[in-house]
């Protein structure tokens, strides 16, 4: 499934097992064991890359950084991309539908 964010162009952030496994080798754990509330901006902008690399291959962290910083802003940019996440491991009411 894809989120799209209006960048210098439409890009769609994706997280499927190939976006998580290029996070996992970047911050070295398991993605169940990274705190998301203490991240840098380094980290936040490798994990949008992550998101966004499967549709631009050119596309490197700092370029993440230079988009967001020119074209939105980090709150609206990190906000799909928690949806992104979201969409990748389901959300609770998800499982409860598929179970109940």
């Amino acid at each position: 499934m894809f989120y799209p964010i209006q960048l210098d162009k439409s890009r769609n952030f994706k997280y499927g097992m190939k976006a998580i496994s290029l996070i996992e080798k970047k911050l070295k754990k398991p993605i169940s064991k990274i705190d998301m509330d203490n991240l840098t901006m380094e980290d936040i902008a490798m994990l949008m890359w992550a998101g966004l690399v499967h549709e631009d291959k050119d596309l490197t962290p700092e370029k993440v950084m230079d988009l967001v910083d020119e074209y939105s802003d980090i709150q609206t940019t990190l906000n799909v991309m928690g949806k992104a996440f979201e969409g990748a491991f389901g959300t609770k009411e998800d499982k409860e539908g598929k179970n109940g």
